[in-house]
């Protein structure tokens, strides 16, 4: 039930925080409650997932990518993530989530999100790798169409090394997925 709750308060002050801008961050502060823990009294993995969600929940409803998916009957889909844990976010803690949209290529965008505790200092890094599916067309469509759909001109910056060493794993844990299935 929570989870709902904190979705809902993200959709309800999107306006406050004003329309996404590419290159811009979504800033979203969370505390770390009872339902969020593990045994070790943290905030558990799944957690950092699920708020992760909430990140690019918010730039999707600011940016208008939800209306304009809605109307070409696309559906934003996440492709594979990965994690890095530095430092804990304790029972009680507050913290914010910092998401951004990073650059994308051909079909896929690469995000990226920072879990960043009261004292500046980060706690976990997630990146991820996704895309922007057209059910009616059965294809994953590219990104440069979706950023026009959006009214955004910008051309995609070059991965940086660890962007690229993340999308070679990912790309090469996905075929080996392929395979065995």
């Amino acid at each position: 039930m929570y989870v709902w709750m904190r979705l809902l308060r993200v959709a309800a002050t999107r306006s406050r925080r004003g329309p996404y801008r590419l290159g811009e961050e979504s800033r979203l502060g969370f505390r770390c409650l009872p339902t969020d823990i593990d045994m070790n009294i943290h905030l558990n993995n799944a957690r950092y997932m699920m708020l992760a969600d909430m990140g690019r929940i918010d730039i999707f409803l600011r940016s208008g990518l939800v209306s304009a998916a809605r109307k070409r009957g696309w559906a934003p889909m996440l492709g594979g993530l990965q994690t890095v844990y530095v430092r804990e976010v304790r029972l009680w803690q507050r913290f914010e989530v910092v998401s951004t949209i990073e650059t994308w290529n051909e079909t896929q965008i690469l995000g990226r999100h920072r879990f960043m505790l009261e004292d500046g200092r980060v706690a976990a890094i997630i990146l991820t790798t996704g895309g922007i599916y057209d059910s009616r067309g059965r294809r994953f469509i590219q990104v440069d169409e979706v950023m026009g759909a959006l009214g955004h001109q910008a051309a995609p910056r070059p991965l940086d090394p660890e962007e690229s060493a993340f999308i070679a794993s990912h790309q090469g844990l996905r075929a080996r997925a392929k395979v065995l299935s």
